[in-house]
């Protein structure tokens, strides 16, 4: 048995977890490459307009590993904390959406619910699906808290290197908010990154924090926001930004939680310049690489001026 994990969503947020799972269990399983401009071209084949640009990125590596794999791993999540807590809709309904535009091909998903709501906890997920692939419950209990310590090491170095960045003052720090899917994607994110550096700034990864610190944050900037991943961005937003010297809103068109985030950010952090970017596979990256440029210039100006008073 081969799975097929496609490089998109929940991947950049979870990939240690899951590849460190399937490792342990002895499963074979390949991921998509990344983003590039065929399978952009595939989700937007296999997506109707409506969908945000991060959703038709999924449906294009999920096209791609039809035929290179028994089963596409489609995780599902749902509520992952208090009954005030969700994800984006498009978190919960994937596995249907993906299981109706293929189900001509009698495609295999294999996936796990995560719905604290009905008592599925991780825990418990990762245990049903175990068994679907075969494994006794000591086996599987045993590559998933060993994947669980992996995946807390990768984010703590994570964490430690990016506290060694911040406290750098030799160039500019930039506070990047955006899901892992979008700025770490190469076809969307990593060009802003990449342009970032040329620059001569220092990007400051949002989606790199304790999220357990980030969503206590979050509270201090609104008590009534649903969505988790978002909730998570918005402390760390909290944790950093009087550290940093400037901040970008990076987001996927037309994403509708992102959009009204992003409008409440602008709103409530007016003393620190920001600048919002919404990603659209339609669009190049040249405008893009012109405001990027333009705001840095600003931020250099200002500290400059800064200086002078």
């Amino acid at each position: 048995m081969t799975i097929g994990i496609p490089r998109a969503f929940l991947y950049y947020k979870y990939h240690i977890l899951w590849e460190t799972f399937f490792d342990e269990l002895g499963i074979n399983y390949v991921v998509s490459p990344e983003t590039n401009k065929d399978i952009i071209e595939r989700g937007l084949r296999h997506s109707i307009d409506e969908s945000c640009l991060s959703s038709k990125i999924f449906m294009g590596h999920v096209d791609y590993l039809i035929d290179k794999c028994d089963y596409i791993f489609v995780p599902r999540m749902q509520y992952l904390g208090n009954d005030k807590e969700t994800v984006c809709t498009k978190f919960q309904a994937i596995y249907d959406v993906i299981n109706n535009i293929y189900r001509e091909q009698n495609l295999n998903i294999l996936y796990y619910s995560i719905d604290i709501h009905n008592k599925d906890t991780e825990l418990k997920a990762f245990l049903k699906m175990g068994k679907f692939l075969g494994k006794n419950k000591a086996q599987v209990l045993r590559a998933y808290y060993i994947a669980k310590q992996a995946e807390k090491t990768d984010k703590m170095l994570a964490i430690n290197n990016q506290k060694l960045l911040l406290e750098r003052n030799d160039k500019l720090k930039i506070l990047l908010m955006a899901h892992p899917y979008n700025i770490y994607d190469e076809f969307i994110g990593k060009p802003i990154v990449n342009y970032l550096e040329e620059l001569d700034c220092i990007p400051i990864y949002g989606c790199v924090v304790d999220e357990k610190k980030a969503l206590d944050k979050a509270k201090e900037f609104t008590k009534t926001m649903p969505w988790t991943f978002n909730k998570e961005l918005v402390g760390a937003l909290n944790l950093y930004h009087n550290d940093v010297d400037g901040i970008i809103l990076i987001s996927s068109f037309p994403c509708g939680p992102d959009s009204l985030v992003n409008d409440m950010i602008i709103r409530k952090y007016q003393g620190k310049p920001i600048i919002n970017l919404t990603l659209d596979a339609e669009e190049g990256t040249a405008g893009l690489e012109t405001r990027i440029e333009s705001f840095v210039d600003i931020i250099k100006l200002r500290k400059k001026n800064h200086v002078h008073e």
